[in-house]
């Protein structure tokens, strides 16, 4: 039997960070209105109604569940039967008594263990479902490599999708789309560029510096979004993970510039460092507004780079990998990877990394407009 439930990391306060990848270029016309999330079955995913926060925003609850799909190769088994259900019990039992998200963890990097650690969550996501990845710049970024993420999506059964970049070999439809044939994701499952045909402009209610999130327009055709995140440094936010993933990787090229300039344009993304921080924060409340709660965000801490996987050529990691972590709560999750790397002996470069960007704000930010919590209870997995 697993060991079960191992910490409780107190309520830790600690790091915030921020997120950002670079953006693409471009103006286009964008809708007054989104249309509603596709309509999912009426089994479908984990419902905002069983969160551990007020408004919603830790959507699912920690118990039994996953995919019914058949299992990959390689994938960790359910076999366990009984002793799994116990176990799950027993985490429910830890997040309904602390009443803050758990945050699964493995020191594992492993095909296997990507897929324990979604079985973990319990989650059922049913319907239309994306699997947001980061296709990474050529020729050598650190991006989360089909040979390892190809067990889980072919479980989760879902549609692959990103939309482009601002530069480099990402930055139109043709390029990303070979790009993404080069790095292996259009063998491993379909793909989605959401921004290939437009954008569409979803509302934020909470938000200070922004009122909309421009995303691709493609984005509400899902039910379900599993946000997978490579967690790394980054140039502009001091950190890239599930909060990065879900603003800026969700969207358009205008809908970038939107949140790197805090509100002010839709070309470029240069602007006042303070509100391209909150930016993503609110970006990231609208979307999960949006969606009721339909996502669950997985960070991936390995190949440690100071440097986002927008990079062709990135620093080269200095420090050890560490594990991977999952969460409904996208704002525990970061702040738990940020923990980590703080605690880590070998961490100095990407700590000086996020401080230069002042990288706490993004989650400060998050937290207070209730997108999530910065203090999380942490369960291992590992045996």
């Amino acid at each position: 039997m697993r060991k079960l439930l191992f910490i409780l990391w107190s309520l830790l306060l600690v790091i915030s960070l921020v997120a950002g990848c670079a953006a693409d270029d471009g103006d286009g016309g964008v809708p007054s209105s989104v249309p509603a999330p596709a309509e999912a079955p009426s089994n479908g995913g984990t419902s905002s109604e069983s969160s551990g926060l007020e408004g919603g925003r830790v959507s699912g609850s920690v118990g039994s569940g996953g995919s019914d799909a058949e299992e990959p190769d390689g994938a960790v088994s359910d076999s366990a039967g009984a002793e799994d259900d116990a176990q799950n019990e027993l985490y429910n039992e830890l997040y309904n008594d602390s009443g803050l998200p758990v945050v699964f963890m493995t020191t594992e990097i492993t095909p296997e263990s990507l897929v324990a650690i979604y079985r973990a969550l319990g989650a059922e996501p049913a319907g239309n479902i994306a699997i947001k990845v980061h296709t990474g710049e050529p020729p050598n970024s650190n991006y989360l490599r089909p040979e390892l993420i190809g067990d889980l999506v072919r479980l989760i059964g879902g549609t692959i999708v990103e939309t482009n970049a601002v530069a480099g070999q990402r930055a139109s439809n043709a390029k990303h789309m070979q790009v993404a044939k080069d790095h292996g994701f259009l063998d491993l499952a379909p793909f989605d560029l959401l921004d290939a045909d437009g954008e569409v402009s979803i509302p934020i209610s909470v938000g200070e510096v922004l009122d909309e999130v421009i995303v691709g327009v493609n984005v509400p055709n899902y039910n379900y979004y599993v946000v997978l995140s490579h967690f790394k440094g980054h140039g502009s936010a001091g950190y890239g993970g599930a909060i990065k993933n879900l603003s800026i990787g969700l969207a358009s090229a205008p809908g970038k510039s939107l949140i790197h300039s805090g509100g002010e344009r839709r070309r470029g993304f240069s602007g006042n460092q303070e509100r391209f921080l909150k930016g993503m924060a609110e970006a990231s409340a609208g979307i999960v507004d949006y969606f009721d709660g339909n996502l669950l965000y997985i960070n991936v801490m390995n190949r440690l780079s100071v440097d986002c996987d927008c990079m062709g050529n990135p620093a080269e990691p200095d420090m050890h990998d560490i594990g991977i972590l999952a969460s409904f709560d996208p704002v525990a999750l970061d702040q738990a990877c940020v923990d980590l790397v703080y605690a880590a002996s070998d961490g100095a470069s990407l700590i000086r990394r996020i401080e230069a960007r002042n990288g706490i704000l993004t989650l400060e930010h998050a937290a207070a407009i209730g997108l999530g919590s910065r203090e999380y209870v942490l369960v291992s997995i590992d045996d």
